[in-house]
């Protein structure tokens, strides 16, 4: 595996071994030592062309818990807002070496072209409406921890679906590990062309959560949106926002995630949030950073001119 840009051509063995691997180092964070060494000597840049605290923050604790040495590039005041193109700074970074750069952007399949021109590894941390592949996976280890497998679930998948990458990434992992898997929101909020994804549609929450193991809640991108897709956000709430009363549609013992930030009140009611014997979001972000470590281990182990793009 030379990046690692999507959940879309990684094989169930790739996904199984990527979480077996992060397992370890779930145990490797638990200590008081937590560092685990394996990228001494390597550099790695976060290039993050959309701001997001909590996933350059995990990365960056990946990296340096591993021994890389970890640069973050502060793309809002880079050479690109002076007019510089990405393949140009994708040129400039190459010539100084890094051995993988952590890309987050704004515009679908930015990030595979500048992989494209670069030597060393890239990861997708998220490229606009496309994929983020390292938040499937750190929610396929959350689900597999918690309910014991990951496989022949009933997942639903809430909310804005249409401007999400992470319900993209989530759907081709959760297909291929053989779940059965389910899109509950508002049809302004669906994909064009989702009835041919193999999956059922839902436009009410109490039918799509109904025998759920798994319900997964999405934030409600409005800084993607550029017209009306919601009525407002108390109708919003009423209708598709998780509340106990809707959850217990669920199977009793569902767990509840979201990728965050969340929008308490809106997609999510904050005493379902909190609850820790339902909510695994917590958990979530403690698998991030396992499953970024392991990536990188990954990648590092073996990247090389003639490795395989996924």
């Amino acid at each position: 595996m030379r990046h690692l840009l999507g959940i879309e051509g990684l094989s169930q063995g790739q996904i199984t071994d990527i979480l077996d691997l992060s397992e370890r180092y779930v145990s490797r964070n638990r200590q008081n030592d937590k560092h685990a060494g394996g990228l001494e000597g390597k550099t790695m840049v976060n290039m993050f062309f959309e701001n997001s605290t909590r996933t350059q923050a995990s990365f960056e604790i990946a990296g340096k818990r591993l021994g890389a040495d970890v640069l973050n590039m502060s793309m809002a005041t880079s050479s690109v807002k002076k007019g510089e193109t990405l393949i140009d700074t994708a040129l400039t970074l190459n010539a100084m070496h890094p051995d993988l750069l952590v890309v987050r952007h704004q515009n679908s399949g930015a990030v595979a072209l500048l992989a494209e021109k670069v030597n060393c590894a890239v990861i997708n941390a998220g490229d606009g409406r496309h994929e983020h592949p390292t938040q499937a996976l750190l929610d396929a280890l959350t689900i597999r921890r918690r309910k014991g497998r990951l496989h022949r679930l009933t997942v639903a998948i809430c909310g804005d679906i249409a401007h999400s990458r992470v319900a993209r990434s989530n759907l081709f992992l959760l297909g291929k590990m053989e779940n059965r898997v389910r899109l509950v929101g508002p049809r302004t909020l669906m994909p064009t062309g989702v009835d041919k994804f193999g999956v059922e549609v839902f436009e009410d929450m109490r039918e799509g959560l109904a025998g759920a193991d798994v319900v997964m809640m999405l934030r409600l991108q409005k800084e993607r949106m550029d017209g009306g897709f919601i009525p407002s956000e108390r109708e919003y709430f009423h209708r598709w926002g998780l509340d106990a009363e809707k959850l217990s549609f669920a199977r009793d013992d569902a767990i509840v995630m979201h990728p965050g930030p969340m929008n308490r009140g809106v997609e999510i009611d904050g005493e379902i949030a909190d609850d820790i014997n339902r909510s695994v979001i917590q958990e979530q972000v403690e698998m991030g950073v396992a499953v970024r470590m392991a990536v990188l281990d990954l990648l590092s182990r073996h990247n090389g001119p003639t490795g395989i793009d996924v």
